[in-house]
Parts: structure tokens; C-alpha cells; sequence
């Protein structure tokens, strides 16, 4: 029987590859370059599988065909909301995702952004790079204390219970939390949190604002203007969720005028491209969406896909199936 076809849009690593290789008819992207969506109508009509990344803007148009060969989109990532759903449900063509094994790494790149930000790390290296400092003395790049502040978590899911877990247990910082559902008060004990019912219930209260919450539609812009206005003046806030989830325009206005007191990204809104209004702000740290990027949680995250196609060529339900 021949093996199914199968497209993988961007490089993985090396040994994820190398098992796909292994027990499937595959075609890799050496170019490293995101798929057009002209090229990935192409695919869709001739792999049995696509494995897609958050890179790959998978929207209607890029769906628009009569029929697709393609029956799963077994995406590298968690997040999916790149791609369409609806227009995935039309052509029959399931879509799994990655969650569990990039948990702590993200966990922890959001705990080194907090303290990049709060610690003015990025000016720091900044001036000793352009050779500008003059020195130890007092008053230089004063920060702020991270031990024993009060962290806000909006998103509640596996991310931001690790976050809780290194924020409460290795810092001393109080957790107040607000997501979508009622959390088991079981695991809002286990890190001492405090579920409160909206965001405008949490921003008030908090010194650092991290976000957890889903992408997409739903949640584009959840964090704006008006939200921002509520948050305290010296308070810092965390985005390794979504880009999309920051009104971007709304964040450097509050960062050039001091409304809060700094911000630190690791996604982008249209990422890569990377808004002028950000470049500008010296109290924001920025970092090229490195949340995974880790060996061994990129490498688990092209293992969980050979898991889902596994399950869904062997007549299995994948266990990660989202659409």
C-alpha cells in the first residue's frame, strides 16, 4: 500500500523530519518559506496530509477549492487560529493542534520577559553594546522589584498555570486570575490564586498583567485602550499568548505617554512584520515569538504531530483534534 503523501511547510527539526521521512511519502519546505495561499490551494488538491505552523495564514481564500485531497491539517503549534475554521469544516478536513509539551518553556520565556522588562534588562544591554556606560552609581537604570508583587493571569490554561507556579513558588507573588470558566478551586490552590469574574475586575489590582488567552477573532484586541487606562500606572504587561489578542496602536500610545509603566512581547500582530508604533517605545521589550524555542520542545511538538497522524492514517481519533 503506498505511504500517504504528506506536506510539511517549514523546516522542523532535524529528527522530527527524519521519522516523518520514515514512514510517510513526504515533501519538505527547504525553502523555509511561508506557503502562498495560490500554493497552498495547490497542496490541498494533492497531499494527503498538510502539516501546517502558526506562520502559514490558512484563511478562506487560501481553502477556496471545490475539493481538497487533504484531510487533516495536523498543525505544529497550539494555537490555530490562523486557521479558518469554518472554511476547514466545508472541505471536510480535520485540524489537530500541540498542546501540553511547550507549557514550561513558554512558562518560562514569560517569567524572562517579566523580569527583562521590569529590570530594564534590554536598556542595560542596549547601552553596554553602544558602548555608553560610564559605570556603577546609584541612580543608574533604577527598576522594579519583581519578588512579592501581585501578578494578574488572564488565561487560566496549562501556560498560565506554569507561569502561576514559577511566579508564586519561586518569586512570593500573588496570583489573581481571570479566564473564560469557573477553575477548579483545587488549582487555583495549589499557587494561592484568586479568580475574579471580568478583566476589568483584575487590571486595577495587579503590578504585572501576563496573557494566556486564546487568539482569534473572540479575543482580537482584548487588551485596548480602555483596558490599558485600568491598569496601574507603574504596572507591566506580558504578551506570549497571540499577537492579535494587543490592540498594538492603543499599547505604544500608553507606552510613550507613561499610562503604564512598561510592556514586554514575544508575539506580534501580523507577525513578522513588527508595527513603527512599537519601535519607537524604549520601555518595551520585544523578543521574535521564542516562546517554544527550545530543543527539546520544538523537537516534542513535531513528535505530538507524528502522534496525531499516526492516530488518524491508523483510523484512530487523534487526540488533539480541535476542528
Amino acid at each position: 500500500m503506498a505511504k500517504p503523501r504528506v506536506l510539511v511547510t517549514r523546516r522542523w527539526p532535524v529528527a522530527v523530519e527524519a521519522q516523518l521521512q520514515d514512514q510517510y511519502d513526504v515533501v519538505l519546505n527547504t525553502h523555509d518559506k511561508p506557503l502562498t495561499p495560490s500554493e497552498f490551494r495547490a497542496a490541498l488538491t494533492v497531499y494527503d496530509a498538510v502539516l501546517p505552523t502558526v506562520t502559514d495564514l490558512i484563511n478562506a481564500d487560501a481553502m477556496d477549492i471545490p475539493k481538497a485531497q487533504t484531510k487533516i491539517l495536523a498543525n505544529y503549534g497550539v494555537g490555530y487560529s490562523h486557521i479558518d475554521a469554518a472554511a476547514a469544516k466545508d472541505l471536510n478536513i480535520m485540524v489537530t493542534n500541540t498542546p501540553d509539551v511547550l507549557s514550561e518553556c513558554t512558562a518560562d520565556l514569560a517569567m524572562t520577559l517579566m523580569l527583562m522588562v521590569a529590570r530594564r534588562a534590554g536598556d542595560g544591554e542596549r547601552e553596554l553594546r553602544d558602548g555608553k556606560w560610564t559605570g556603577w552609581r546609584p541612580t543608574h537604570l533604577i527598576g522594579t522589584k519583581v519578588s512579592g508583587k501581585t501578578l494578574g493571569i488572564i488565561g487560566y490554561g496549562r501556560i498560565g498555570q506554569e507561569v502561576a507556579r514559577r511566579a508564586h513558588h519561586g518569586f512570593g507573588m500573588k496570583i489573581i486570575v481571570q479566564s473564560r470558566s469557573a477553575v477548579n478551586p483545587d488549582i487555583l490552590a495549589q499557587c494561592g490564586a484568586t479568580q475574579v469574574d471580568t478583566i476589568e475586575d483584575l487590571l486595577p489590582l495587579c503590578d504585572f498583567v501576563s496573557l494566556h488567552c486564546p487568539g482569534g477573532a473572540d479575543n482580537r484586541h482584548l487588551i485596548n485602550a480602555a483596558r490599558l487606562n485600568l491598569m496601574k500606572p507603574d504596572a507591566f504587561l506580558i504578551n506570549t499568548a497571540r499577537g492579535e489578542v494587543i490592540n498594538e496602536h492603543d499599547l505604544a500610545r500608553a507606552l510613550w505617554f507613561d499610562t503604564i509603566g512598561g510592556a514586554a512581547l514575544d508575539v506580534f500582530d501580523g507577525e513578522p512584520n513588527i508595527s513603527p508604533d512599537l519601535l519607537g517605545c524604549d520601555n518595551l521589550v520585544m523578543l521574535p515569538h521564542l516562546g517554544s524555542a527550545t530543543r527539546t520542545t520544538r523537537e516534542a511538538m513535531g513528535f505530538r504531530v507524528v502522534e496525531n497522524l499516526a492516530d488518524f492514517f491508523g483510523g484512530r481519533a487523534p487526540r488533539d483534534r480541535v476542528i
